[in-house]
């Protein structure tokens, strides 16, 4: 049985050039010959015919014989696999690509990552701290429209719309303000995750080195002849460094800590903004002026500052003044006050008791109280041995620590239309000065001499002036969190002036080859160096040992 060529199972591929040249292809004598002035890569498929294949030939005649060329490599498949038109380039007509969802966080990191960027978010952030030191916080909108008008804006366009809208009135709790925290936070996750973190992966291998050529080259090169790679490695070991030795090669690095310190710098200003973000929109804060003798509740007086600020269960808190005094200079300026508290709870037990006064204040479940002003309340005062009586007394004129207060002592018909009595003024609680009907200077009294003054024919005694303390009331979760965000700045900055040092070493012969590079102190690192390989032992031979 004989066994020949099908010509029916040949397929020739066959590539054009771009040029199109001429070639032309020909069977001769059972071969078959390609002419052409360019070569040209030919596979070619056959079949063995066998007595089997006779019996389908007149189906095999039904088949398509030819060749063909193509100019290029055709598509895999013009159908996708689940029966959708495809366009040949991998995409199924009528869905979208999602190469450039898959592209898009690394441009995004690359974006945040870049320096100049977070250099002008934290240029943005200072200036809007500044202008919020400008810019009068927390006040009534009444205040804005007065001193930021429309009609006269400052520096030429500043108005209190462009304050309240912006809510620059509230500067570190606006969303500008929080917005650029957040953007900053995003530049230096993105700049730890893309640059620090590799750089400390790559600073973590093992690198050895098998070529004198790449040791040479590096910052501090040198050649110790007759010297052991061993030798070497104790003395470098001993100088603190981690060394690691494979065969002829030899890697050291010390000072692993100052690679990390930039991770440790940009969490702990992670952990700042967090924890000044926590205030602004957390905390709750309060003022109040109480009188002596009376009490409030923590909870009427707390406002809160953010969408972040819960109310916790001590709100519930009543806070008694039992007393309040001051301490004056010789001249009889104020120089100290003092406020004793008493806090009592729910069940009306006294839980704490403090006598704060300003840079002393009490502290009572996550709330602070600063003792920051005094006022004056009421002067009890004796008529003819009637009394006492409270006078209420209202300031007069307040300007910083210059402050007078007045009160009246009506004397006669109280319901005529011309109430005559005796006016008194005080500046403070240690002196009270009196005047008769007529507006004419009386006389001083102090509250504890409880001397009587004789005014108009009455017997005036001043038995007590009570004061009132000007609290105010803060709890801030965020200063815990911004301490120890402080604290690790200041600890990761130090750890970060740690050189990180490479030394590479390689055996060749009897000489030892050494380079090393550091990231910090450049001038030092040769001084060092130099001052190491000069402890390397020299080796001597056997026959120049006899020979001595």
């Amino acid at each position: 049985m004989s066994s020949l060529l099908n010509p029916a199972k040949i397929l020739i591929a066959l590539p054009i050039s771009k040029s199109k040249s001429p070639c032309s292809l020909l069977f001769s004598d059972g071969r078959i010959v390609l002419r052409s002035s360019h070569s040209y890569a030919l596979r070619v498929g056959c079949k063995l015919r066998t007595s089997r294949d006779s019996k389908s030939e007149t189906l095999a005649k039904k088949e398509k014989k030819e060749i063909v060329l193509f100019d290029a490599a055709p598509p895999v498949s013009e159908v996708a696999g689940n029966g959708e038109a495809s366009d040949g380039k991998g995409k199924v007509a009528g869905i979208p690509s999602w190469g450039f969802l898959k592209r898009a966080p690394k441009r995004a990191l690359a974006l945040l990552s870049n320096l100049p960027l977070a250099i002008g978010e934290m240029f943005t952030i200072a200036a809007l701290m500044a202008l919020g030191t400008f810019i009068d916080q927390g006040e009534t909108p009444d205040y804005y429209f007065q001193k930021y008008p429309e009609d006269n804006p400052v520096y030429g366009f500043v108005t209190w719309r462009w304050i309240l809208g912006l809510g620059f009135d509230h500067m570190f709790s606006s969303p500008v303000f929080l917005g650029m925290l957040i953007l900053l936070a995003a530049s230096l996750m993105a700049c730890t995750y893309t640059t620090q973190i590799p750089l400390v992966k790559v600073a973590k291998r093992w690198s050895f080195t098998h070529s004198a050529e790449a040791i040479s080259k590096q910052e501090f090169a040198d050649s110790l002849p007759r010297a052991s790679i061993q030798d070497l490695g104790i003395i470098l070991m001993g100088a603190g460094y981690e060394v690691f030795i494979k065969g002829p090669s030899l890697y050291a690095f010390r000072g692993m800590a100052g690679r990390f310190a930039p991770i440790g710098v940009h969490l702990a200003m992670l952990l700042i903004m967090a924890g000044g973000t926590l205030s602004a929109t957390g905390s709750f804060k309060g003022s109040v002026t109480v009188p002596q003798g009376l009490n409030f509740v923590m909870g009427d007086v707390m406002v809160p500052s953010g969408f972040l600020s819960f109310p916790p269960q001590v709100f519930n808190t009543e806070v008694h003044v039992n007393r309040f005094y001051m301490d004056y200079y010789d001249s009889g300026e104020v120089s100290q006050f003092y406020t004793d508290i008493s806090l009592f709870d729910l069940d009306g037990k006294e839980v704490m008791r403090k006598t704060i006064r300003v840079n002393d204040p009490l502290r009572y479940g996550g709330i602070t109280i600063y003792q920051t002003d005094w006022g004056f309340s009421a002067l009890q005062v004796s008529k003819n041995g009637e009394g006492p009586f409270n006078l209420a007394v209202a300031p007069l004129q307040i300007n910083g620590d210059k402050k007078l207060y007045g009160t009246f002592l009506p004397i006669g018909d109280a319901d005529s239309p011309n109430v005559k009595g005796i006016s008194m003024l005080a500046r403070d609680l240690q002196s009270i000065v009196l005047y008769d009907q007529e507006g004419k200077f009386a006389g001083v009294r102090r509250p504890s001499s409880k001397l009587p003054i004789e005014i108009n024919g009455n017997k005036i005694v001043i038995e007590d002036a009570i004061g009132s303390s000007g609290l105010d009331l803060k709890t801030d979760p965020g200063v815990p969190v911004v301490y120890a965000g402080f604290g690790a700045l200041m600890l990761t900055t130090c750890i970060s002036y740690l050189s990180h040092s490479q030394i590479w070493a390689l055996q060749d012969g009897s000489t030892v080859v050494v380079g090393g590079k550091t990231n910090r102190a450049k001038l030092e690192f040769p001084q060092d160096m130099n001052r190491l390989l000069d402890k390397v032992p020299e080796l001597i031979e056997a026959d120049e040992i006899l020979d001595t």
